[in-house]
């Protein structure tokens, strides 16, 4: 089985209330997969049913080739995983946290402490007790727990929780070389969308406990909507003059002018010329690209408009 991860109609049901809805999904070994959804959407307790701390009310999931069940041991040995928060003992430093991780971890030598450390730029809070630390790096804490083995496969539940820009950028891009040089498969659920975009190689978005799409970075690149914006001195004169030679121009609530016919995203220059040559100059011309989060907001119907 090539899969990493595999789930099949899964659903989870807590009384009347249905968080996780006929889930479907498969991830390929060495992908970085993004899980999206808004609060509440099921991220969180469809990674507890991969992870066996929640048993399934119908429907299975398989990790590295195992059927998980709850008490299951195999495959955790080849498993990295970080769920909602990361825990700790208070008392202990981040050194002693980590060494009581690997003594929990068969086969994990000494030396691999002090390179997840260094890994995660907790160097300089390794003697620190972890009750003291701060979110960003109780998060680098768990992350490195995560990382002490070198899995095979990493979950994570909001990874880049609680890290200032600079974190979320050595996280980005430690995920990415282990994505990369070492095979390592990531599953991750992630609010900041942004970061997704540049990390993420497939995407499967829920939406009240359903899987309502996934895709590639190069789909998602296709059906991210384009226009072309532009202002000029004159807005109504300007839009007249693109309606007559057949574009439509509509005028977007700040005032500028909006042409999402394909032709004037292509050739921006000859809308431009017409401009110029009815003695409209544009004073700016852009094309815009959708980013991640209004595409998701419009796929939800979290933008004001009905889910697709």
């Amino acid at each position: 089985m090539n899969a990493a991860v595999e789930t099949n109609n899964l659903v989870k049901r807590y009384g009347d209330v249905t968080a996780v809805d006929g889930i479907s999904l498969r991830v390929a070994r060495g992908e970085i997969y993004a899980f999206l959804g808004l609060n509440g959407a099921g991220k969180t307790t469809t990674i507890r049913m991969l992870l066996g701390m929640v048993k399934p009310t119908s429907g299975e999931a398989c990790v590295l080739g195992t059927r998980i069940r709850v008490g299951e041991r195999k495959p955790w040995n080849s498993v990295g995983y970080l769920v909602e928060t990361a825990d700790a003992y208070p008392e202990l430093s981040v050194r002693e946290n980590l060494e009581a991780m690997r003594r929990l971890r068969p086969g994990t030598e000494p030396k691999a402490v002090a390179r997840v450390i260094e890994r995660l730029g907790l160097h300089a809070y390794a003697d620190r007790r972890a009750g003291t630390l701060s979110l960003g790096n109780k998060q680098r804490l768990g992350l490195a727990k995560a990382l002490l083995h070198d899995p095979e496969l990493l979950i994570l539940d909001e990874p880049a929780n609680g890290l200032d820009p600079a974190g979320i950028v050595e996280v980005r891009n430690l995920l990415i070389e282990l994505a990369r040089e070492q095979g390592v498969t990531v599953f991750m659920s992630s609010h900041i969308l942004g970061e997704v975009s540049r990390l993420a190689t497939r995407i499967g978005i829920i939406h009240k406990g359903r899987l309502i799409q996934e895709l590639d970075v190069d789909e998602l690149e296709r059906n991210r909507r384009r226009r072309l914006v532009l202002r000029t001195r004159d807005t109504e004169a300007a839009r007249t003059v693109l309606r007559g030679v057949g574009f439509a121009a509509d005028i977007a609530a700040d005032g500028a002018i909006e042409l999402k016919d394909e032709a004037a995203m292509e050739r921006p220059d000859q809308v431009a010329t017409r401009l110029v040559q009815a003695g409209q100059a544009p004073t700016m011309l852009n094309v815009v690209e959708e980013d991640l989060e209004h595409y998701f907001l419009r796929l939800v119907g979290a933008d004001g408009a009905k889910p697709r």
